[in-house]
């Protein structure tokens, strides 16, 4: 198939190539031969970065196709696998069939250098994309083979990422420069690092048809229990050994002891449960109901506070009525909360023990998903889906960072920032 595909692009390349053209199915000799169609292949606009796996498709003509590529990289299952050590340049990967040809040149960068800070991003559509977190400049992209929903870095510098689609976690460590797939975690959707064990927590929307919770160690063990339908959002309390799981069709937070993986609770909260916060020493659940007026759920969104320090956990405060909730950082030290709006394109910036609004909310790019609150940098940021764009606020001030919302790749989820240690 290599061949095949190297001596198509010869052709391609350079006409005088007719010996190609047996390898297609056409003859050089026959007039009546049908024009081959002109295919496109999909890649992102910025470099890949070493052991990505770039899923390949090609528009224009039906499959099957030979693919064949000029440059590093392996071609099987549908996916064209990059090895960890690669040279910044060019490559070229070309498919072709007897009904048309297609070629695309992308670029290959080097990996994320550990000792800058770093901001990565879910993105869905494409990977995890790498910034420079001072100027945002782009740094490339790990194709994980599927499609990210969340990401976050461990105290080592890994990074893990969901694959909502798929059923595997991707890991890539920065010094040295590592990608790996660990399987058996399906339809992850977000995920989260404890912070004493180092061991990655994500939500699966359904696991044999229930939501579940996986923990996964750093030996790349897996261990999972179902905690309701359709989990979706996490907080992790590390200092109680409890894991909390958003299950958004059955209204309700799963209670989980982390280092057993068992259910030992379940809160009732409010209609679809969908995004997560937690306060830092445990006492205060912050639950996002992502629902509308103007939604098939015909019902108003809006965040309650869960107090978890009292015989029974009960809500203690609950919002106005807000446009489409979706997603919820909290900054402890200025006792607020933010709260994206899919709908409305903002940002409601509530206080942390009232829930009512301390100012007008932010405006912000198109469909905000995942806020990320980054206390180290003290600045929010805000993945908007739509715009394939971050923005970015001081969170002194909150008026937007210089060079925000800065572009980013295909459909961004949610954002995780690394602070080399000092």
């Amino acid at each position: 198939m290599i061949s095949r595909a190297l001596k198509t692009l010869g052709f391609l390349l350079a006409p005088a190539a007719l010996g190609a053209l047996p390898l297609l199915g056409l003859s050089a000799a026959d007039p009546a031969q049908p024009a081959l169609a002109a295919g496109t292949i999909p890649l992102a606009d910025v470099p890949y970065l070493p052991g990505s796996r770039i899923p390949i498709s090609v528009g224009g003509f039906s499959p099957p196709f030979d693919v064949g590529v000029l440059g590093p990289g392996t071609f099987a299952g549908g996916v064209l696998s990059l090895p960890m050590r690669i040279s910044p340049g060019d490559a070229t990967i070309v498919a072709g069939n007897g009904n048309g040809l297609a070629m695309r040149t992308f670029r290959l960068a080097a990996p994320p250098p550990r000792d800058d800070a770093l901001i990565a991003v879910a993105a869905y559509g494409n990977g995890v994309a790498f910034h420079r977190a001072d100027t945002f400049a782009s740094l490339g992209i790990l194709a994980t083979g599927g499609a990210p929903s969340d990401v976050a870095f461990d105290a080592e510098g890994t990074l893990s990422a969901t694959d909502t689609d798929g059923d595997a976690l991707t890991q890539a460590s920065l010094a040295p420069w590592g990608v790996r797939a660990i399987p058996s975690v399906p339809e992850g959707d977000e995920i989260a690092v404890d912070p004493r064990t180092q061991d990655v927590l994500t939500t699966n929307r359904d696991v044999d048809g229930s939501g579940a919770l996986t923990r996964v160690g750093h030996d790349g063990t897996v261990s999972r229990v179902a905690t309701g339908a359709t989990a979706e959002g996490l907080a992790v309390d590390s200092m109680h050994d409890r894991t909390y799981v958003a299950d958004v069709n059955d209204g309700s937070v799963a209670v989980v002891r982390t280092s057993t993986m068992r259910v030992i609770g379940k809160i009732s909260t409010v209609a679809r449960d969908f995004s997560l916060a937690l306060s830092a020493d445990g006492s205060r659940l912050y639950v996002v109901s992502n629902q509308s007026l103007g939604s098939p759920f015909g019902a108003a969104g809006r965040v309650v506070a869960i107090a978890l320090d009292a015989a029974k956990p009960h809500a203690v405060a609950i919002s106005a009525a807000l446009e489409f909730p979706l997603g919820i950082a909290l900054d402890e030290k200025r006792s607020r909360v933010f709260v994206t709006d899919e709908a409305a394109h903002r940002v409601y910036v509530l206080d942390a023990t009232t829930l009512a609004p301390v100012r007008a909310p932010l405006a912000t790019c198109q469909v905000p998903w995942k806020p990320t609150f980054d206390p180290i940098g003290d600045r929010l940021y805000v993945p908007c889906a739509r715009s394939n764009r971050v923005d970015v606020f001081d969170a002194r001030t909150l008026a937007r960072v210089a060079g925000a919302p800065f572009r980013t790749a295909e459909y961004p989820l949610a954002v995780a920032v690394w602070h080399p240690p000092a």
